[in-house]
């Protein structure tokens, strides 16, 4: 993998599928996420509380944690103020080119640790990128 986000990262195509084997699922695997399709078919039964939200933040670490654990936590939060209990996340990513893929490894690391002390599984990760100059965010 190359040391920054090309732009065809975010295709559908080889180079996201690259992406996705080796970083979305090497730290959120799960056999939801090995199926590695863009959708999750889960059998549930009673009341569903569900969440979604996006995140820019600036910088993206900061004391504490970083934009992903910013995500993760602040999703969790949400469900768990409905008095349910969060069991999966899914994960929308809108990634600049030439982000460094290190900086992006340390954030996915760090949300799928929030996510596993919470007890969430991870759904279907999608990462998009686009051209230098929009912000780089999560949801």
């Amino acid at each position: 993998m190359t040391k920054t986000l090309l732009l065809d990262c975010g295709s559908g195509g080889r180079a996201s599928q690259r992406l996705i084997n080796e970083l979305f699922l090497e730290q959120f695997d799960n056999p939801i996420l090995r199926t590695l399709d863009d959708a999750a078919k889960l059998e549930l039964s009673g009341p569903i509380a569900m969440s979604t939200d996006g995140y820019t933040v600036t910088p993206l670490f900061f004391p504490g944690g970083n934009i992903g654990t910013l995500a993760v936590h602040g999703t969790v939060n949400d469900v768990s103020m409905l008095g349910a209990r969060p069991r999966y996340l899914t994960c929308g990513f809108i990634l600049e080119e030439g982000l460094d893929l290190d900086l992006l490894r340390k954030v996915v690391e760090s949300m799928a640790e929030a996510a596993r002390s919470a007890g969430c599984s991870s759904c279907p990760a999608t990462p998009r990128s686009c051209r230098a100059g929009p912000a780089t965010s999560c949801s």
